[in-house]
């Protein structure tokens, strides 16, 4: 089996990450915990099921910054 990849070459540029992309999953990760805390402690839903739904929240967080990611690399 074998896995085809593209290797960087010299030429192509290194893209760092902003600062507002940093800040943004800062509070994207505050925002979730936060939820986990809102859902353990407030409504008393269970450990387990505050895990559960804060892991979701975050997984649908995801896709939607890979969904929108794709696209605007698509357009350039």
């Amino acid at each position: 089996m074998t896995v085809d990849r593209e290797l960087r070459s010299d030429d192509d540029p290194i893209v760092e990450v902003s600062m507002a992309t940093v800040v943004g999953y800062a509070a994207a990760a505050l925002a979730l915990f936060g939820w986990f805390l809102f859902g353990w402690l407030v409504q008393r839903q269970g450990f387990v099921d505050s895990v559960g739904e804060s892991a979701g929240t975050g997984f649908a967080l995801l896709l939607a910054v890979s969904v929108i990611g794709t696209v605007r690399r698509g357009r350039g």
